[in-house]
């Protein structure tokens, strides 16, 4: 059996990397995709660990080698998601958590929609959004609305994923991403399906 995937989506500020950290010992063996970027690092965060910071002209080589997943443009800057250690953790098996936009949802859901487990994250209200925004004071006023705008286009699709995780207790919220998670693990794709169904028709005799 191949491994499945668990695509998290939600505005910045929602809590995302928060509820994983928090559910990270209930949700057994899984890989986090690290997504590649063109935007600046911000402080503490770390190459190879937060992101893969890369530059403009290197991101761009990879678009054209099709080496990317799934990539898009937010906030003027590339984000995209490699391909090979994805498919390592595929093939051993483990899940694969996404966090990701709206794009990168439909782009995955249309290349392995069949394998693929969705949640939207999200804080109770824009103004809760508002506020995390602007008391974790890691971006300036210009970015931060930015990030509102953004917000309020991701919500109208909110309708386009599986489940849905309103973020006001984040040990709640933890709890249900843990079921999510665990319960996403065994989705099976279509072709495992088949072998499956070849196989239990086969009869044996002694």
């Amino acid at each position: 059996m191949i491994g499945a995937i668990l695509v998290l989506s939600g505005p910045s500020g929602a809590g995302k990397s928060t509820i994983i950290k928090e559910s990270s010992d209930n949700i057994g063996s899984y890989y986090f995709s690290i997504s590649t970027t063109t935007r600046k690092p911000r402080d503490g965060e770390v190459d190879g660990v937060d992101y893969y910071f890369v530059s403009k002209d290197s991101f761009e080589e990879d678009i054209k080698a099709g080496n990317f997943l799934e990539y898009a443009t937010v906030h003027n800057n590339y984000y995209g998601t490699s391909l090979i250690p994805v498919q390592k953790a595929l093939n051993n098996g483990k899940l694969v958590i996404f966090d990701i936009d709206i794009q990168g949802h439909r782009l995955i859901r249309a290349k392995l929609g069949d394998i693929t487990t969705s949640a939207f994250i999200t804080p109770p209200s824009i103004d809760e959004l508002d506020y995390r925004l602007n008391i974790r004071r890691t971006d300036d006023k210009d970015i931060i609305s930015q990030r509102m705008d953004n917000a309020k286009k991701e919500i109208e699709a909110i309708h386009e994923y599986d489940y849905v995780i309103i973020n006001d207790d984040i040990k709640t919220a933890s709890e249900e991403f843990t079921l999510i998670a665990n319960v996403s693990i065994l989705k099976q794709s279509r072709a495992e399906l088949n072998d499956f169904i070849i196989h239990w028709l086969k009869t044996t005799k002694n």
